[in-house]
């Protein structure tokens, strides 16, 4: 790498073309650490992928009675409804199966099934009562005889999905309101008294109907049935309050504009949700719902993770906004749309980047509390955070605490070293 970074270096001495995209990347992947750290995040993406092919109960291949079958393979095109469920195998006790051949995943238990034989915290050390190596628990088990193993498998694509869908839901909340505060303003949205008030009617209107007094969707579990329901309302009803507000316009005119300050308001907002702790807030989102699920945290986490990236958002906005050539297609006529979207957006993401790698980490850690407190999560949801409960009050049981302890550290510190990686890219004047 060393030849690279010296060809660099002559090819930026000496001005020859190379883009910013790959002066960023050059310098990204400069660094030994974050190359390390970039390489650990895509095997924890295969691990979180594959999960299902690393550690199940079920083989990769197996021939019974002269057939073929792909159990794991079999289960996805059941789910995918591309396969009868009649002509797979079933649930089975698939090791007491008489196999002419058989393949077995490398990590040959369930993370939700438990071994009658190793019940009662085994450890990875301890005798265990299997039938050769091949099936023995090399990070124990817990209470009920789980494989810790396979379950820290099955944990980190729970974590990597939390992460990357809350902090995806939090980017998209983020840079809305931070592109609309940023580049408007207090003083570049004007409204009539009829539009005003329409819309503010609409817009109290929809948040009522949509979202308090419907309240089917949080008592059923179902956050994303309950969130895109209130959405559409909402939607529905400032749409109505402006097409109302179009018509009195027609009929009673008026001359006298409103200044709307939608960067005081957004700020304003910003400030009421970061004025309360975080966890707080998830806590209680989880304790509202009835029916816990995994995917109602992630919405919940990402709904109160959205406040840094749009400040950061906002402070971009206001930078790119007094550059030359945004005021060159302001003087062309062009629409505010097109610019926020072609011009204003592309030149502004590069600090939401470094706040997105550190909010997946900190996204993953809040997973990780609620989970350990045993809130918000159905039973069969096997997390690194369950994991850990598992060893409270249970001394004795130290492989509990020290291997799901170890994947959430190491998990937050890559996530870590990223974004800390991004920042030295992205700002040359920082020293590697």
């Amino acid at each position: 790498m060393f030849w690279r970074s010296k060809k660099l270096s002559k090819k930026l001495t000496q001005g020859q073309g190379l883009s910013y995209g790959k002066i960023v990347i050059q310098r990204f992947r400069g660094n030994r650490i974050t190359r390390w750290a970039l390489r650990l995040f895509y095997g924890l993406v295969f691990v979180g992928v594959c999960s299902d092919f690393i550690a199940n109960e079920k083989p990769l291949y197996c021939k019974i009675e002269s057939r073929t079958h792909f159990p794991i393979i079999e289960d996805y095109l059941v789910w995918l409804k591309l396969k009868d469920p009649m002509t797979t195998l079933g649930r089975p006790q698939w090791k007491r199966l008489e196999y002419e051949r058989v393949i077995w995943a490398p990590i040959p238990y369930a993370a939700y099934r438990p071994d009658r034989n190793n019940m009662g915290y085994v450890g990875p050390f301890e005798k265990q009562k299997v039938e050769s190596n091949r099936f023995r628990h090399w990070l124990g088990t817990d209470r009920v005889g789980r494989d810790l193993l396979a379950g820290l498998i099955a944990g980190t694509r729970i974590a990597l999905a939390v992460g990357i869908i809350a902090m995806g839901l939090a980017s998209l909340i983020g840079i809305f309101l931070g592109l609309l505060a940023g580049y408007f303003g207090d003083d570049r949205i004007q409204s009539s008294w009829w539009r005003l008030l329409f819309m503010g009617m609409g817009a109290l209107a929809g948040w009522y109907w949509g979202f308090f007094s419907s309240s089917f969707g949080l008592g059923d579990g179902q956050v994303m049935a309950y969130f895109f329901k209130g959405t559409a309302i909402l939607a529905f009803a400032l749409m109505l309050g402006y097409g109302l507000a179009l018509l009195a316009e027609q009929w009673l005119p008026t001359k006298k504009k409103v200044r709307i300050p939608l960067d005081l308001i957004i700020m304003r907002l910003v400030e009421i949700v970061d004025a309360m702790p975080a966890i707080l807030l998830i806590l209680a989102g989880t304790s509202v719902i009835k029916k816990p699920s995994i995917y109602n945290v992630m919405i919940i986490i990402g709904l109160v993770s959205w406040t840094t990236i749009t400040r950061f958002v906002r402070a971009e906005v206001m930078r790119v906004r007094q550059q030359d050539f945004i005021q060159a297609t302001q003087a062309l006529g062009f629409s505010d749309i097109r610019i926020l979207l072609r011009h204003v957006l592309p030149n502004s993401l590069s600090p939401v980047l470094i706040v997105i790698a550190f909010g997946i980490a900190g996204a993953i850690l809040a997973e990780a509390t609620i989970s350990f407190l045993g809130i918000g999560l159905d039973e069969e949801d096997i997390t690194w955070g369950y994991l850990l409960n598992q060893a409270r009050g249970r001394s004795a049981a130290w492989w509990m605490a020290i291997f799901p302890g170890l994947a959430i550290f190491l998990t937050v510190t890559i996530f870590n070293l990223i974004g800390e990686g991004l920042t030295k890219a992205l700002n040359p004047k920082l020293d590697d």
